[in-house]
Parts: structure tokens; C-alpha cells; sequence
């Protein structure tokens, strides 16, 4: 039975060349025979499609013969398996009879077998990111405070500044690894020789070494210590919200970049306050007459207490707004609203001469 090389590959006929590319480098990875859950036989069936889609002269041609396209062995003019992983270990495939389009199999498989033509794989590490918490008061995050954070983690060497080195001592190019930053070890598998790449375990990837480790860090560049930093909080700042502090995380140790430190904030509740983003919702309670004939009263705010005109005829459960006496918005521009709800205040017992004043008023709503 014919292949079809665009379904292999899970692409369509009118595909481009890159997508095409692309499909092949993601079903490369997943059957790769290396890789846990991998499969040569579908790996061998994915390369042979893209040998024929991945270049133009003979993908026309499958276009156009479909079924009657020759392949010659599948591989390309013969080429076997073992051709193959030589061309993918020398990074680019060139000499051999593959064409890979200016794939670089370094690229490809590189992260997991070490291939990639010799190209070093030193990167400069980074610390961990930490998190710690803080409690503020209700109104601590609506107008904003500065806290002191205090924490134990690893720190840059205030000795040797980090490098690992005792001061007045240099660096000096690894023995182990020469200065690559790289170790690579031979590996027997199904598939022949492999080649692996790890970070050198000397210099730890970073391809120096001191001539006389720093006698405070023990050479790592980092120690445990006390940190303490004063941080300022916003105005406006929510229960749950983070402020990152860049590079007061762990710190890395030689050559590295420390990481971050995330500030959570936990905002405790404040009676007879409720909070909406900016907004706030407030309660005040007043008496039947007060609520017919209208009143002015005191009510409690953020900014303290503040006179609110109750006209005559308010219902129960109705709402007034006080525009700039809510919160102060997070990243300036003014405050959100203070919403008051009232609550009107029905006596349960009630005085003979009451009683009768509420008849003769009733008669006359």
C-alpha cells in the first residue's frame, strides 16, 4: 500500500515548507528511540516522509505521482540507519547522503544525546526564587506602609564577592574540562556508540576554576545568611497580590544571577468595611422617622467620620455613594467610591402615646 507522507507527517497537501519542518522536528522528539516511550520504526517512517516533503524537487514529484513515487529504499539513495545517527551526531548532516533541508540536528536533539558539533552548552546558572508573607491591616493596604522584610537564604560571598576565589587569588581555565564547561562520555545503546554532554563536575559548568577556593564559602561563592531589606507597599494593594523585589532571591553562586524574592500580601479584615477593588461598602442604621422626615448623620469612613445627608422619604436598603472615599487605586489616579447602605431601625416595643401618633400618621400616607 502507498504512503502518504503528508498524513505521516500530519500535515496538509497545501502545507509550507516550515510547517512541514516544524511537524517533522516535534514527531523527531517523540519517537526517537533514546527517549523513553520512543519507537525507531515510526521514527524511521517520519525521517523517510521528510525526505520526500522536506525537499522540493522530490516532494513535486510524490505531488504529482503520488503512489508510482519512487523512494528508493526510503531513506534517500540508500542511506541506512546508521547513516542516519552519524549525520545527526556531526550536527548538520553534511556529507552524507541526507538532506535535511539546513536543519540543525544539534539544535534537535542536542538536549538530550549531546549532539550539536561540538558547541559548548555553559550557561550562567540562576538562584532560586523565594516567597515570603506579610499581614497588613486593612487600612496599611488601602493607604499604603513600608515593611522590613527579614529572611535567611543563600547570599553572594561578601568574601570573595561570589567568584569562589580567595581574594588575591585568580581563576584559572579547568583542567577537567579545558575550559568548555563540558564533560562528554561515551554511552554503548541498541542504536551503537552515543555521545553524551554533561556540565563539567570541577568547575561546575563554568569552564574556571580558582587556584585557592575561598576559605568563607568553600569555593561555592554563596553563603546562608540574614538578609534584611525595607520594601514600601503600595496604596491600594489587594489580599493575595505579590511585589517582586529583582535579584533578592537565592543567589546563584559563581558566575550566576541571583533570583527573585515575591512579597505576598495577606490583608486582614476591618469591621463594618468591605472592600471591592477600590470601592468600599459601609452600613448605617437609622429610625423610622429619621428615614420619612430626612436627617443628617455621622457615619464612618477611612478618611474618619463624615457627615451624610439622609433626605426625607430614603427606603429601606437604600444606597448612597460618597465619590473619593474609597480606596486609593494601585497605580494612582484618585480613590474609588464609599457605598452606604441604610438600615432603618423598627422598634419592637412601643409607648402607648407612640403607638397612637404612628395611627393617626398612618391615616394620613
Amino acid at each position: 500500500m502507498a504512503k502518504d507522507y503528508y498524513d505521516i507527517l500530519g500535515v496538509s497537501k497545501d502545507s509550507s515548507d516550515d510547517d512541514i519542518k516544524k511537524a517533522f522536528r516535534k514527531l523527531a522528539h517523540k519517537y526517537h528511540p533514546d527517549k523513553k516511550g520512543g519507537d525507531e520504526t515510526k521514527f524511521k517512517e517520519v525521517n523517510e516522509a521528510y525526505q520526500v516533503l522536506g525537499n522540493p524537487e522530490k516532494r513535486k514529484q510524490f505531488d504529482q505521482y503520488g503512489a508510482t513515487f519512487d523512494q528508493q529504499g526510503g531513506f534517500g539513495g540508500g542511506a541506512t540507519w546508521e547513516d542516519f545517527m552519524r549525520a545527526a551526531r556531526s550536527g548538520q548532516g553534511g556529507g552524507s547522503q541526507f538532506d535535511f533541508g539546513g536543519m540543525d540536528f544539534g539544535d534537535l536533539f542536542g538536549d538530550m544525546f549531546g549532539f550539536g558539533g561540538g558547541r559548548r552548552v555553559r550557561r550562567d546558572s540562576r538562584g532560586r526564587d523565594i516567597q515570603v508573607d506579610i499581614e497588613l491591616s486593612f487600612r496599611e493596604a488601602a493607604f499604603g506602609t513600608e515593611k522590613e522584610i527579614r529572611l535567611t537564604k543563600n547570599n553572594s560571598c561578601d568574601v570573595c564577592g561570589g567568584s569562589g576565589a580567595e581574594p588575591g587569588s585568580s581563576l584559572k581555565t579547568c583542567d577537567t574540562c579545558h575550559g568548555r564547561g563540558q564533560v562528554a562520555q561515551m554511552q554503548r545503546t541498541i542504536l551503537g556508540a552515543m555521545q553524551t554532554v554533561t556540565a563539567c563536575p570541577t568547575c561546575r559548568g563554568q569552564g574556571q576554576k580558582a587556584e585557592k577556593m575561598c576559605q568563607h564559602c568553600g569555593g561555592d561563592g554563596t553563603v546562608r545568611s540574614e538578609s534584611v531589606y525595607r520594601t514600601k507597599i503600595p496604596a491600594g494593594i489587594n489580599d493575595g497580590e505579590s511585589i517582586r523585589l529583582s535579584g533578592k532571591g537565592e543567589a546563584a553562586g559563581i558566575r550566576g544571577t541571583a533570583g527573585d524574592l515575591y512579597i505576598q500580601v495577606h490583608v486582614h479584615e476591618e469591621k463594618g468595611f468591605e472592600r471591592d477593588g477600590a470601592d468600599v461598602f459601609t452600613e448605617t442604621t437609622i429610625s423610622y422617622p429619621q428615614a420619612v422626615l430626612g436627617d443628617t448623620v455621622d457615619i464612618h469612613t477611612l478618611d474618619g467620620i463624615k457627615k451624610l445627608v439622609i433626605p426625607a422619604g430614603t427606603q429601606p436598603g437604600q444606597q448612597f455613594r460618597l465619590k473619593g472615599l474609597g480606596i486609593p487605586y494601585l497605580h494612582g489616579g484618585g480613590r474609588g467610591s464609599q457605598f452606604v447602605k441604610v438600615l432603618v431601625s423598627v422598634p419592637k416595643k412601643i409607648s402607648r402615646k407612640g403607638k397612637k401618633l404612628l395611627e393617626e400618621l398612618q391615616g394620613e400616607l
